[in-house]
């Protein structure tokens, strides 16, 4: 626990220290949020609508602005190889390097959603499945991209191949995102979507650091 500990102190540290990263995909969750309107129109029905996957779309573009450079900063100064020899697990490892990328780009999209979506014209009974939706997906939008990173560590062109591994896994999630906030808007309830969404996460908590871990040991040999 100590050495986990360790991991995401020194790597929020570092994600701190450059402080660009995160304000990054939210600037980029924002702006791609806002063009909608201007594309559309302002007529409130519509943005209604269609809020729920516009927000939905924009967080998970967002979420894999710094997904390639979860591993490559580690594997270009050879702390990756360190981690791999130190005693404790690199699954473990793998862990906390998903929850420093969750808390700098996951945390900051729920924090800013809320407003983007009363922007949208989204209605208060929806905010909240959408806000719950999120806490539930980009944790998962997080471990699953961990194993995308670590497939591509090292490749030219890395993040071309990212997106095309990662993005049909997250199609799920968004689906079943914009639905339970649909159902919640059209008068029914989303306690099936929001299981599902909750057991995709256990799922992805279950498989993803082993899955990444052992991609990462094939990187490193």
């Amino acid at each position: 626990m100590k050495k986990f500990i360790f991991i995401v102190h020194r790597d929020l540290f570092l994600a701190f220290s450059q402080g660009m990263d995160s304000l990054m995909v939210v600037a980029f969750f924002a702006i791609a949020v806002v063009l909608f309107p201007f594309g559309i129109g302002p007529e409130p029905n519509t943005l209604a609508r269609i809020a729920p996957g516009i927000i939905w779309v924009a967080a998970l573009m967002s979420s894999m602005l710094s997904l390639e450079r979860l591993y490559q900063s580690d594997f270009e100064d050879g702390s990756l190889e360190l981690l791999a020899l130190q005693p404790i697990a690199l699954e473990i490892a793998v862990v906390a390097k998903v929850l420093v990328h969750w808390l700098t780009t996951g945390l900051p999209l729920i924090i800013a959603a809320p407003l983007l979506a009363l922007m949208m014209n989204l209605p208060e009974e929806g905010l909240w499945s959408l806000i719950a939706g999120l806490c539930l997906g980009t944790p998962y939008l997080s471990l699953i991209g961990a194993i995308g990173a670590a497939l591509i560590l090292g490749a030219r062109r890395g993040g071309v191949l990212l997106s095309l591994l990662v993005l049909p896994l997250y199609i799920p999630v968004l689906i079943f995102g914009v639905s339970a906030v649909d159902a919640i808007i059209s008068g029914f309830s989303n306690k099936r979507q929001v299981r599902i969404l909750s057991e995709f996460l256990l799922a992805a908590l279950a498989l993803c650091p082993w899955a990444s871990a052992a991609a990462l040991r094939q990187s490193l040999e």
